[in-house]
């Protein structure tokens, strides 16, 4: 962004006619303590911003613990936006403005490189001059250490104005730089105050009315004290459009697919898709259950899918952990499942706040024995919704389990996308509750497909044992080796079945060149922004986003083929060589190239990161710089 003035140092100006930048795009970050509202601040601006025409994408920055201390620069808690005159599909590479509430939570942004060097910095201007000398010294602290940069640095009195019109200004300080931030980007007001009524619904008409007059009270502000205005063209609207996030998404598809039951334990950054449905899932005739574990969750999810209910059940890391024997379980009786697994970092409880794509492996093989099942991973939230309605119909239609990998970039990020059309091939079938033809097995498998036909309890003539253990096809437990050849064989035939129904994916770019950089679930955006940059540069390079992981799209060492490099860009770790003992034999990769190594037996090389926030589209052109195969490399 331009910088705006000259001035570098703290300080104001007012000037009768502010200055106006119209701007293709503009990132801005909303931080503060945790508690402070920040977030929600972020969360209306980025909803209007949407519902007015701008392309959005948003990101949470959430603190790893509940209650961190405040004024600490680990304790930064806030929310980032990038708007746009067009779609907008990743976060960007820096912040253009930040609104912060003390000193230190910027600090934490400035020292992760956030920021961009003339970013615009409105601060809470309490703490120069508070009472307490040891604030001021770190105030003080603070300023030396931005005044490296060429950050324009505003005050603002937040707390001082608040205080007109609540007691706490802690209540009062989000909604005063909503109105800021109104002013600054000219927010249409009355789409801001069907937006905090929408927030605030479940309050009084007082807390409703109070937080318009400190958003109004903060739009004043500005328009007195701000001399700079950020113009970012709308798009024109041809279609109905919804804002949501991805966990709010997910909670859609499952409504429409006709989900009935949605079995949990809460766990972060997955618990927002059952906070969603608590509210609506009772409309459309479904269930929010909460278990005493995740054990118990995912066990009630496979019993009512076994009784015939549509069920998933969804979690993260460390819970995936403890739903593995039951997911065994599942496989063995081929009881449909879909199961959600939000990602975020580990191992362990790692990193409960941050995005990760380290469950990959894990999802595809951290099961005792062979236990054969679909891995989808969606690219955006628009296919959150999507993915959740093919899940349930290839978990039924192949008596399978179905894993969806999300991660928290997709969870808590919000875009616009087309209204979907609801239609009824989304919904189960009836269950068929006739009685079982005679000599009907329960697990009369299809030698050519693996598939058989369902048996739900209670048909008159369907009655059966039911066990972990191996089985034939009159679910009797037997152990001889034939028979555990033969089910072995029958369940895994069903995902080559699976893939012989795929579509061979399509390179974004052109169909060969020098580089192909291969990506999964929310990296979609970042990489084919970085691609676009890098073609513009003149360099031969494609991108391919893989959505089915188990069994992977057809067609890939066709394509790997078609260019001199392969690569994958992932948010999962890598070892580098050159590192300290790291050797080509005994380097670690990318989790989804030695996937996709071992599948085509292609040379499949990697760039991966794991920063505990998204890929920044810069940092992937930087990769791909310098992974271009030297000019005549074959």
């Amino acid at each position: 962004m331009p910088t705006m003035t000259s001035m570098k140092s703290v300080g104001t100006a007012a000037p009768a006619a502010p200055k106006e930048l119209s701007l293709h795009e503009h990132t801005l970050e909303i931080v503060s303590d945790a508690g402070e509202g920040a977030q929600k601040c972020g969360q209306v601006f980025g909803a209007v911003s949407a519902k007015m025409g701008n392309g959005v994408w948003t990101v949470e920055i959430i603190p790893a613990e509940i209650q961190p201390p405040a004024r600490v620069p680990e304790g930064a808690s806030g929310f980032r936006i990038r708007i746009g005159d067009g779609p907008i599909t990743n976060w960007g590479d820096a912040t253009n403005l930040v609104v912060a509430f003390n000193e230190q939570v910027l600090l934490a942004r400035h020292r992760v490189d956030a920021l961009a060097n003339d970013a615009v910095l409105l601060v809470e201007d309490r703490w120069a001059t508070h009472d307490d000398p040891e604030i001021r010294t770190a105030w003080e602290h603070g300023m030396d250490e931005l005044s490296g940069k060429d950050y324009r640095i505003i005050p603002v009195p937040m707390e001082e104005l608040c205080l007109t019109l609540v007691d706490d200004p802690k209540k009062g300080k989000n909604m005063f730089v909503l109105g800021m931030l109104a002013c600054i980007y000219a927010r249409d007001v009355s789409r801001i105050q069907e937006q905090i009524a929408q927030t605030f619904r479940k309050k009084s008409v007082e807390v409703y009315e109070r937080n318009v007059a400190l958003m109004q009270l903060g739009w004043d502000w500005a328009d007195e004290h701000i001399d700079f205005r950020i113009h970012v063209p709308v798009q024109v609207i041809d279609r109905e459009l919804v804002v949501m996030n991805g966990n709010e998404a997910l909670g859609l598809g499952a409504i429409a697919s006709g989900m009935e039951l949605c079995a949990m334990y809460p766990i972060t950054p997955a618990t927002s898709v059952s906070h969603y449905l608590s509210e609506v899932f009772e409309k459309f005739g479904g269930m929010v259950h909460q278990a005493e574990d995740e054990i118990a969750a995912v066990g009630v999810a496979i019993g009512a899918s076994y009784a015939g209910k549509v069920a998933f059940t969804i979690t993260s890391g460390p819970g995936l952990a403890l739903k593995t024997e039951f997911l065994g379980l599942a496989v063995m009786t081929e009881t449909p499942l879909v199961l959600v697994n939000v990602q975020r970092g580990g191992p362990s409880t790692g990193l409960p706040t941050k995005v990760e794509q380290s469950d990959l492996l894990a999802a595809l093989f951290a099961s005792p024995g062979d236990a054969p099942h679909v891995v989808m991973a969606p690219a955006t939230i628009e296919e959150c919704f999507h993915v959740m309605i093919t899940a349930r119909r290839i978990a039924e239609a192949f008596r399978t389990v179905v894993m969806v990998l999300s991660d928290t970039n997709l969870a808590t990020g919000v875009t616009p996308f087309p209204r979907p059309k609801p239609d009824a091939r989304w919904q189960a079938e009836p269950l068929d509750l006739s009685p079982v033809p005679e000599g009907q097995k329960p697990y009369a498998w299809d030698p050519e497909t693996g598939l058989s036909r369902r048996v739900i309890p209670g048909r008159p003539g369907g009655m059966f044992t039911l066990t972990g253990l191996s089985h034939d096809e009159g679910s009797k437990v037997a152990y001889s080796s034939g028979i555990h050849q033969k089910s072995s064989a029958m369940r895994s035939r069903k995902l080559a079945v699976l893939s012989s129904l795929l579509e061979p994916p399509t390179p974004y770019g052109e169909e060969k060149g020098d580089l192909l950089i291969v990506g999964w679930g929310s990296t979609k955006g970042a990489i084919e922004e970085a691609v676009d940059r890098a073609r513009a540069d003149g360099m031969k390079v494609s991108a391919l986003h893989l959505r089915f992981l188990s069994p992977l799209e057809p067609g890939l060492k066709t394509i790997f083929k078609r260019f001199k490099k392969v690569i994958t860009v992932e948010i999962n770790y890598s070892d580098e060589i050159g590192d300290p003992h790291i050797t080509e034999e005994n380097r670690r990769r990318g989790q989804l190239a030695m996937l996709l190594r071992a599948a085509t037996l292609v040379d499949v090389d990697c760039w991966t990161r794991v920063p505990g926030e998204p890929l920044r589209p810069g940092a992937i052109l930087g990769a791909i710089r310098g992974r271009m195969p030297r000019r005549g490399a074959q």
